[in-house]
């Protein structure tokens, strides 16, 4: 009889019956689910999964191959967890199950490497991804992309696709502005830390600039915390919870909450991770009520601006404009009208509704990387809604579905320009008479 996927568990690891018994089998998830949408596999939609889920805890399935084969094809997008009538936690559920193969699924050779040096040996280490960000930079700048490509080296090596999706370095980091306060612009209405990412710092640096100006145009006095982490959104996800603990205590030192009105992001997926920091600690746990009190501070931008109202004056932006529902944003941390109202305020935007807004476009943390195939399949869907609203450009609320839905206009030749919320809002000041 297999082992038990609560064995091994302790703390907040552990899945208590209650919370698989709380999904009734109704199937309303089915629908909403992206996989099953794409592949009609019963394994592959929220109940099925959680079915496998518990019966691998009772012994009565093996954590084989098979079992995490179907939880790796998840997004994690929490789509199930909108449509659920019966609250079921899934994100907490498949979270679980992937600390449990991390901790006794012996994956190939090459697959643990990858997952060692991206998840326990890069992500935890700022100067370390600033390292691997400027060999990508030389890469991208020197011509040696371009060469890659004409050549087929990357057809025949099978990362065709994968280099498609892969980010744009820039050429100035954003860990410059490590330990910087910004002041607001006339009369301080709030104080607030900026939490900048990991990943974003090498990549977005640009958008966590105009995250700064928009606040500080509304009346906030910003500070950019020293000593911040990558938030753990990518090790919590894959299973890595030890890590996403380590990177948790280090922003509780580094993020003295009860200095600031709220500590901000622009990252739905970050902002999501942030807010469940307390999740990651059991009760007895001395982390536990610290980051209860983190949490609790923690806001997407959009929300946050939605809330405190907008102050500075908007010039008109004679743009039509579609909105992306960011998974982590939407189902996650049940944000849906803010970025919305943000976007009507601009004064010449007219947004238009795609269908499936808050279907995921297929970039989920690392699932463009992982399973490249599914990510480009949905993406296909989503430019599909997208060409349904004749828009001029695409808004979103996170830098991943940025990248993916950049890399969608460029594959299907759409020519959408695709934008934050907060870049909106940025280009409508900075135009300002």
């Amino acid at each position: 009889m297999a082992a038990p996927l609560a064995s091994g568990f302790a703390g907040a690891d552990k899945p208590e019956y209650a919370d698989y018994s709380r999904c009734i089998h109704c199937g309303l998830c089915l629908n909403h689910c992206p996989t099953y949408r794409l592949w009609h596999q019963e394994a592959d939609s929220p109940r099925g999964r959680i079915r496998q889920m518990h019966l691998v805890d009772e012994g009565r399935l093996e954590l084989g191959a098979g079992f995490v084969t179907h939880i790796d094809r998840c997004l994690d997008c929490r789509a199930c967890e909108t449509a659920c009538p019966s609250g079921v936690e899934y994100g907490k559920l498949v979270e679980l199950a992937r600390t449990q193969i991390e901790q006794r699924y012996k994956r190939p050779l090459a697959s643990r490497a990858a997952r060692d040096f991206v998840y326990r040996r890069l992500l935890p280490y700022p100067k370390r991804i600033a390292a691997a960000a400027r060999i990508l930079w030389v890469y991208q700048r020197s011509g040696l992309a371009a060469l890659a490509r004409s050549s087929g080296a990357l057809r025949l090596l099978g990362l065709q696709q994968r280099e498609r999706l892969m980010p744009e370095i820039d050429s100035k980091f954003f860990f410059s502005e490590m330990g910087k306060t910004y002041p607001a612009r006339g009369a301080r209405r709030a104080r607030v830390a900026f939490f900048a990412g990991c990943v974003a710092q090498v990549t977005f640096s640009d958008l966590n600039r105009a995250t700064i100006r928009v606040l500080q145009a509304n009346g906030c006095e910003v500070v950019v915390p020293a000593n911040q982490v990558c938030c753990g959104a990518l090790p919590a996800h894959a299973g890595v919870r030890d890590v996403a603990r380590d990177l948790a205590r280090a922003n509780l030192a580094a993020v003295p909450e009860k200095d600031f009105d709220a500590i901000i992001t622009n990252a739905a997926g970050c902002g999501s991770t942030l807010k469940e920091y307390a999740h990651l600690f059991g009760g007895n746990d001395a982390s536990h009520q610290p980051a209860a009190r983190f949490a609790s501070k923690i806001r997407d931008v959009s929300e946050f601006l939605a809330e405190l109202g907008l102050t500075a004056p908007l010039r008109t932006l004679p743009l039509r404009v579609t909105y992306q529902d960011s998974c982590h944003l939407a189902h996650g941390q049940k944000i849906r009208e803010a970025p919305r109202k943000l976007i009507r305020a601009v004064p010449g935007v007219e947004l238009v509704e795609m269908p499936w807004a808050d279907q995921c476009c297929g970039s989920a943390g690392v699932y463009n990387v992982t399973e490249t195939k599914a990510s480009l399949e949905l993406l296909g869907l989503k430019m599909g809604s997208v060409r349904e609203t004749k828009a001029q450009a695409i808004v979103t609320a996170n830098p991943g579905c940025i990248l993916q839905l950049r890399a969608g206009a460029e594959i299907h030749g759409t020519g959408h320009e695709v934008l934050h919320v907060v870049e909106l809002l940025d280009r409508a000041i900075s135009r300002r008479d």
